[in-house]
């Protein structure tokens, strides 16, 4: 299947260029410069983003916005490290969750609520549910910017047909799966987790499987019988390394670098034959193997037998991206009209080309694959935000580095268990 593009966004990618890093203040010919960060490096993604910039610009003579598009793991260091040196950009992109908490907190971030009440049918537009990454006491700092994801199993038709495949429905059955695709010289999980939070995904949904959303958020918010250690985690922990050990995954998951496509790769050549993944990765083998993403289909993750999980809950976010405005930026009020170009209409249409669904009321999905992604999403009683998100910063660090440890089967999942909740204490005792 492959989008046509209208010539409007097919014209944008010709003018799409990578910005320089610049201060917040105004230029020496007095234009005033609004920088902003986001971690999208597709070229038809940067080119809508580029488009509502352009729209800002052409509405507010004298002002500028200088765009940059950094690498999705190497933009959380760079924004760490520009506000703490108080060179943070003007309005910038996150996943929410915790990582966001931690700037609200230091107050580095504009309330949207008052600009919000200000402007409620921009605001109405948005399904509510789709602000709650972004919310801390009441209140919102960010703007769902991206679209509806979540974590599906992406596959070759063509390999699952070849061998008389269906999509499973129970962990088990992904098990005969992993078995069949190895009779074959196949491997049946394309993982690049150099960045740890790729493989994330696999434990996130086997302790959703089993235990159900609800042990997790009492582990993370230290509610009374909440704790890293029930045994939903070390049984989550213990699956993942059964998968490992029957085979799972292409060799060397554990070092690939998923920002440069390492298991897109993997799956174009047909070494692989599924990847567990944000339902983002659709728009990524489309702008780069648009023949390939004829032949890919997806399937939910797996029920796990005698689990209490939902198997229709999903991991994943309505916002997925979340445009912000630093408290510093001098232009408050055109910040926050860039970010309302950068989610209006216009902007939605846009990034629905770009297989992303903007989480706002009444939106007309045309496309089958999209339209699927909405279905998981409509029949999902919970979305849980991904652990890396929803945790803090420093919880979520250990998270992943067990998770890539359990992968690696160098800890054991009651070893994972307990350095989890043993910071969840530290943290909660500070």
């Amino acid at each position: 299947m492959q989008l046509k593009l209208s010539g409007r966004i097919a014209g944008l990618l010709c003018g799409v260029a990578m910005a320089g890093l610049l201060p917040m203040s105004a230029s020496a010919d007095d234009t005033k410069i609004i920088t902003s960060w986001d971690l999208q490096t597709q070229e038809r993604t940067v080119a809508t983003i580029r488009d509502a910039a352009d729209r800002f610009e052409a509405a507010n003579p004298g002002f500028k916005v200088e765009d940059v598009h950094i690498a999705n793991d190497a933009y959380k260091t760079k924004l760490k490290i520009a506000f703490g040196a108080n060179e943070a950009p003007c309005v910038f992109t996150s996943w929410g969750g915790g990582p966001l908490r931690e700037y609200i907190k230091a107050g580095n971030v504009t309330n949207l609520t008052p600009y919000l009440q200000k402007n409620k049918e921009f605001a109405d537009r948005f399904l509510p549910a789709s602000f709650s990454p972004a919310k801390y006491d009441g209140d919102v700092y960010g703007l769902p910017v991206m679209g509806t994801s979540v974590a599906v199993i992406i596959y070759n038709k063509a390999i699952f047909e070849k061998f008389d495949i269906k999509p499973p429905k129970t962990w088990a059955e992904l098990m005969d799966v992993v078995e069949t695709l190895n009779e074959h010289k196949i491997a049946p999980f394309a993982l690049a987790n150099k960045a740890k939070w790729p493989g994330s995904m696999f434990f996130v949904y086997l302790a959703d499987r089993i235990g159900g959303p609800d042990v997790f958020q009492k582990a993370a918010d230290r509610e009374p019988g909440g704790s890293f250690e029930d045994p939903t985690f070390i049984k989550a922990g213990k699956l993942l390394q059964d998968l490992v050990k029957a085979g799972g995954f292409a060799r060397g998951y554990n070092g690939l670098d998923y920002d440069i496509g390492g298991s897109r790769r993997l799956l174009y050549s047909g070494r692989a034959a599924m990847e567990l993944m944000g339902s983002w990765e659709f728009g990524s083998i489309e702008n780069e193997n648009p023949d390939f993403a004829k032949n890919v289909g997806f399937f939910t993750f797996p029920a796990v037998e005698g689990g209490k999980g939902d198997p229709n809950n999903a991991i994943g976010t309505m916002g997925d991206n979340y445009i912000s405005i630093n408290s510093a930026c001098p232009y408050q009020d055109k910040a926050f009209e860039l970010l309302m170009y950068s989610t209006d209409d216009t902007a939605a249409k846009l990034k629905m080309e770009d297989n992303k669904i903007l989480p706002i009321k009444d939106a007309e999905v045309e496309d089958p694959y999209l339209a699927e992604v909405m279905d998981a999403v409509a029949k999902a009683p919970s979305i849980q935000l991904w652990y890396d998100q929803e945790l803090a910063p420093s919880l979520a660090e250990i998270h992943k580095d067990t998770t890539q440890q359990l992968l690696g089967l160098s800890i054991t999942p009651e070893e994972a268990a307990a350095k989890m909740e043993a910071a969840a204490k530290e943290l909660a005792g500070k």
